[in-house]
């Protein structure tokens, strides 16, 4: 369904996987982040399910084009410097969107693992971005603030497994503190029973086909509700 498209942002080039739905009126926008393994299918496809929903959607290339790979220590590349670098590319992305014809005026950001806290933040540094949907976020990070600017009338949904602690862990009480304290709302849920990466069919021996249903349906309400 998507192809692969190039814009410009943070003083270069990008790339990202472009899915668009086949209505052919102006839809919302969805940004996805990727988790430790880049650009993969699971990726694509989570792309392409949020076009055939009915938004326009696109997972930008942060590996450009490189191997997949995890780091031995998960927080190795999660840093504020980092996250704050990564952040002004997920803006660029939302810039590019908003400039598409295809495109009405509201972008969300979705994310999975390191991406899913990559997504909580984005909404940090644009002002486009107005709901932001994590799935078992790695919280904290390295160097996380307890202030999160920007989140004045926007919207965050936390999807919990229990592996990495559900709701109640510090990190993700945290984030949901900092949001509603800048005026921003945070939902999370638990998905008990769960392990990490419970949403990803291409890793079976951690996929929970109810918790990942249930996962897609609050995402999806989310989204059609801050976004139209």
């Amino acid at each position: 369904m998507g192809e692969m498209v190039r814009f410009a942002g943070n003083g270069g080039t990008s790339e990202g996987y472009l899915a668009i739905p086949s209505g052919g009126a102006a839809s919302p926008a969805i940004i996805v982040i990727q988790d430790w393994w880049g650009l993969v299918p699971h990726v694509r496809a989570v792309v392409d399910r949020f076009a055939e929903a009915g938004f326009v959607a696109l997972a930008p290339d942060f590996r450009h084009g490189g191997p997949a790979s995890k780091p031995s220590e998960p927080r190795q590349i999660l840093n504020s410097t980092q996250m704050d670098e990564a952040a002004s590319d997920i803006a660029a992305a939302a810039d590019y969107l908003a400039g598409r014809a295809e495109v009405t005026d509201k972008v969300g950001c979705a994310g999975f693992c390191a991406g899913a806290s990559l997504a909580l933040w984005a909404a940090t540094r644009s002002e486009r971005i107005v709901a932001t949907a994590a799935f078992y976020p790695r919280l904290p990070w390295d160097g996380m603030t307890g202030e999160w600017s920007d989140y004045a009338g926007k919207s965050a949904l936390i999807h919990c497994s229990e592996a990495d602690g559900l709701s109640a862990d510090e990190g993700v009480q945290t984030v949901r503190r900092a949001i509603e304290t800048a005026g921003g709302t945070c939902q999370t849920h638990d998905y008990p029973g769960t392990a990490h990466a419970f949403f990803n069919e291409d890793r079976p021996e951690n996929y929970d086909q109810r918790a990942a249903a249930t996962a897609w349906a609050r995402t999806l309400e989310l989204f059609r509700a801050k976004l139209g």
